[in-house]
């Protein structure tokens, strides 16, 4: 395997049982070896992906002290600007080669949350910044509420089992922007090798190359979708809820050969993250002699608390 796998979300929203068994074997099985798929038929139009580019482009090019007023300090990073260099792969001391804003979740009037979430932080320069980021933010969060469920027939769970814990959960929409390199990095990279906190991971802009996946093998693949797809991932909490059987797989965003330097790159994960009072304990269908319980119990708040720390966006 050299690429990570394609898969059709129209298969698994068919009427048709097969199709849609077709798609939760399919994706459930990529997960358990590689950990990632390329997803082509998401809720996401081709029309709202080229404003938000727009506007993100458009956020970053403005000047770098219009860019810190929005940087807020106390909120460990979860909303707003995070400047360049601020984050680090866990592990590594080097920060990352890139600078990134953060959307949050807008929870429904009937979202019942036992806990309140940072207000988004209002960027006064660009008037549709905010409403198309959280558009975006709205359909990313449609598209991985539909993997989970086919993952939740995978496991053996009830199809809506992650409905509740992911809707109105504390998921990030991080716009990052890798600007141009302008000197030989020192142990730097755009992104070190790590695995993601959440459940999933949801991606665009990973067509414009750099993104590399750590096969089982121990050979670095390219991950390269088509145009129209974006790339998925298992997260850590997705990997210990369902006690290693899905693979939250290392991952990184490499430099580009030294002729492409004075290119800037942009990508746009959706970090899938539940309610913080959900229990990743390791689940029953998920533990049998072969496979003994691997994690203490913890929930997904904590766990989130404990990562932020670990990469330096926490204290």
């Amino acid at each position: 395997m050299n690429n990570i796998p394609s898969v059709n979300l129209a298969d698994f929203l068919s009427e048709d049982p097969k199709r849609k068994e077709k798609f939760v074997n399919e994706i459930g099985k990529a997960y358990e070896e590689i950990g990632f798929v390329a997803l082509k038929n998401h809720f996401l139009s081709d029309e709202l992906v080229e404003e938000l580019y727009k506007e993100v482009k458009s956020f970053f090019d403005l000047p770098v002290e219009t860019k810190q007023k929005y940087e807020i300090d106390g909120l460990a990073g979860q909303r707003g600007y995070i400047s360049f260099g601020k984050e680090h792969a866990k592990g590594k001391k080097e920060g990352d080669l890139k600078e990134f804003w953060h959307f949050g979740q807008e929870p429904s009037e009937d979202a019942n949350l036992t806990e309140e979430y940072p207000e988004n932080v209002q960027v006064e320069e660009l008037k549709d910044f905010n409403h198309t980021g959280m558009e975006a933010y709205r359909m990313l969060e449609k598209t991985g509420i539909y993997v989970l469920r086919a993952l939740a027939l995978y496991i053996g769970l009830d199809e809506h089992y992650f409905d509740h814990w992911a809707s109105n959960g504390n998921s990030i929409l991080r716009p990052i922007h890798y600007p141009p390199i302008q000197e030989e990095p020192k142990g730097a990279v755009r992104a070190g090798a790590h695995g993601d906190i959440n459940l999933i991971t949801l991606l665009m802009g990973a067509s414009t190359g750099g993104l590399q996946v750590l096969r089982k093998d121990g050979e670095w693949i390219d991950a390269i979708p088509q145009e129209d797809e974006l790339v998925i991932n298992v997260g850590d909490m997705l990997e210990r809820h369902t006690n290693n059987k899905l693979r939250s797989t290392i991952h990184r965003v490499t430099n580009p050969p030294k002729e492409q330097w004075g290119k800037p790159r942009y990508s746009i994960p959706f970090f899938m993250h539940p309610r913080s009072e959900m229990k990743l304990d390791c689940l029953e269908e998920c533990i049998d002699e072969d496979h003994p319980k691997q994690y203490e119990d913890i929930t997904a708040g904590e766990f989130l608390h404990q990562r932020l720390v670990e990469i330096g966006l926490a204290k």
